[in-house]
């Protein structure tokens, strides 16, 4: 049965090459002919293809934005610097950490470690300096849950940052899933 197989895939192998071959040695305007021909007799909706080529073209524009973005964040914290280090220990790192407790105290402990603020304003890119300043107010907010002694604002400060912890965790998480 199998040496059926090798020969009938044999045969296909040949008519393909052989298809090839005679494609490669017709006359070009001979072809062309026959094609647009061949396409006026499938009544393509010609509006609709075009509709829908302008709208992949949208999409690969919007995408390429958002990769030129992304491109500007990892210049910015390439591994050269120690919060380009950082971000990318988290980002390994809490991809595999299933637990909240324990995710909420790698990011603080990662984020409030990092100068942050030395890179606010140094990226041509809207995207990179506004990742910058949330960086830098998450590693504040997470620094607010150190106890210190209990003076009101330690404990108002304290409570910001549990009240805080889903979210920054989330977006934290959301971020490093991208990079």
């Amino acid at each position: 049965m199998s040496s059926a197989k090798t020969s009938h895939g044999d045969s296909d192998i040949f008519l393909a090459l052989q298809a090839m071959d005679s494609a490669f040695l017709r006359d070009e305007e001979t072809h062309v002919r026959e094609l647009i021909a061949y396409l006026e007799d499938l009544s393509i909706d010609f509006n609709a293809v075009r509709h829908q080529a302008v709208a992949l073209v949208r999409k690969v524009r919007e995408r390429s934005r958002d990769v030129a973005a992304m491109e500007a964040f990892m210049r910015e914290y390439d591994l050269s610097s120690e919060e380009g280090v950082i971000l990318m220990c988290l980002a390994e790192a809490l991809l595999r950490i299933p637990d909240n407790d324990t995710a909420e105290a790698l990011i603080a402990d990662k984020l409030s470690e990092a100068h942050w603020e030395e890179h606010v304003g140094k990226s041509e890119s809207v995207f990179v300096n506004a990742s910058t300043w949330g960086l830098m107010l998450t590693g504040k907010v997470v620094r607010l849950r150190e106890p210190k002694a209990g003076e009101l604002g330690n404990v108002i400060g304290r409570l910001v940052a549990r009240s805080g912890e889903p979210v920054i965790r989330l977006a934290i998480r959301q971020a490093m899933k991208i990079m």
